[in-house]
């Protein structure tokens, strides 16, 4: 029975719906690499979190396999797609409520690579003192 399909991406389409119908905002988490096409200038940690409120995106589509649509981001039209494996989570703005999926990063196929410059540098702790008895 490895043939079942995910139930993931009914899951997303019945929390859009619960947000719309009772007047929420329906927010959606998802991880960012290669395969996702979003503004990556508000990409935060390999992270984005999108508005999928019937205000904020037009043409959305909750695929099986993809989640589509145009918003707008600083005011220019973007189209954003989302494999639904990358969704972290839908839930409403106000509230929260919602649900959360387990992601492996280590499934994604995002290269780890590292930019000298922007590396990030061993934090350095500061001296501190301690009580001793």
């Amino acid at each position: 029975m490895s043939d079942i399909p995910s139930n993931k991406p009914y899951l997303i389409r019945a929390l859009h719906q619960w947000c719309t119908d009772f007047g929420f905002t329906p927010f959606m988490a998802v991880f960012v690499d290669s395969s996702v096409e979003v503004p990556m200038e508000f990409v935060k940690k390999d992270e984005i979190v999108l508005n999928l409120s019937l205000e904020a995106c037009h043409q959305l589509n909750l695929d099986n396999d993809w989640i589509s649509f145009q918003a707008r981001f600083g005011g220019v039209p973007r189209k954003i797609m989302v494999p639904v494996s990358h969704v972290l989570a839908i839930y409403a703005r106000e509230n929260g409520q919602g649900m959360f999926f387990p992601f492996d990063v280590s499934q994604s196929d995002k290269p780890k690579e590292i930019d000298p410059e922007n590396a990030e540098k061993p934090k350095v702790s500061r001296p501190s003192l301690t009580i001793v008895k």
